[in-house]
């Protein structure tokens, strides 16, 4: 594999991305074979898959010796005090996994006091990663070469093409999509939304819930915002991470930048 066009790297740049790599390829191996699935306290599904990936993740990561918060791993409030923490979701997506539509992820994030400092999203069944370092652009690494990527500069709302969850979709957002005057709408699995923004090939993600945790959004931050668009809650309000209280309690708007103001505008007039 290349190395990916940045000059300045941090030194965790490419222990993130052998991480993800690593972890990708173990995901993909239980994804063809038998594999259990039980069910977590908060009765979302867990797979071989997602310890698999996770115990990888986080041999590589021990070199950094950077405490980590998984959603895998009781978490250790010790993170709380210190400056940089890794954030990772070692398979984004587990539904779709179990569903086989291939649209499940790996998600790798380092932050610094409360920002992502750098992403990286790793597409294991088409060998896809898309990586972000702060101050450096985004890239998107695809057939064996890697690429910068950007958002795009549609300004109208109306002609946005809008990613949203498969399987979760609300009643709330399906009827906001359809009030900003929305036609183009595509149901995809995990941050591959974002990925889709960053790269130029939708404009907006819309979600409301309340339900969403800093690991589901943390590497995606990183790669929105060097491929130039934004990633907020519903109301606009800029989002934070080694918190306390790891959910985003007012939703997540992600957009290339141009129609989020009018998005967050529209929202406000629903409250």
């Amino acid at each position: 594999m290349q190395e990916i066009p940045i000059s300045e790297k941090i030194p965790e740049l490419d222990i993130a991305i052998e991480a993800a790599k690593k972890a990708g390829n173990a995901i993909l191996e239980i994804y063809h074979e038998n594999y259990k699935t039980s069910t977590k306290d908060d009765d979302s599904p867990i797979t071989d898959a997602d310890l698999k990936s996770n115990e990888i993740i986080k041999k590589i990561l021990a070199q950094t010796k950077h405490a980590i918060l998984s959603e895998e791993d009781e978490d250790d409030l010790s993170r709380l005090s210190k400056e940089t923490i890794w954030i990772v979701d070692p398979l984004d997506g587990t539904s779709d996994f179990i569903d086989k539509t291939g649209e499940f992820t790996v998600m790798i994030s380092l932050i610094k006091n409360k920002k992502p400092i750098l992403g990286v999203i790793g597409w294991p069944t088409e060998e896809t990663l898309f990586v972000a370092q702060k101050g450096s652009g985004a890239f998107k690494y695809s057939n064996n070469e890697w690429r910068k990527i950007s958002v795009t500069e549609i300004s109208e709302v109306s002609k946005c093409r809008t990613v949203g969850s498969r399987h979760h979709l609300s009643d709330k957002e399906k009827s906001f999509i359809k009030k900003l005057g929305i036609d183009d709408f595509t149901s995809i699995g995990s941050s591959l939304k974002v990925g889709k923004i960053s790269s130029g090939e939708a404009e907006a993600y819309i979600t409301t819930t309340n339900k969403m945790k800093e690991w589901d959004s943390a590497a995606s931050y990183c790669i929105i915002l060097e491929a130039g668009g934004k990633m907020t809650d519903m109301s606009g309000n800029d989002l934070t991470y080694n918190n306390k209280d790891v959910y985003h309690q007012n939703g997540i708007l992600v957009t290339n930048g141009l129609v989020h103001n009018k998005i967050v505008e529209e929202f406000k007039k629903l409250e």
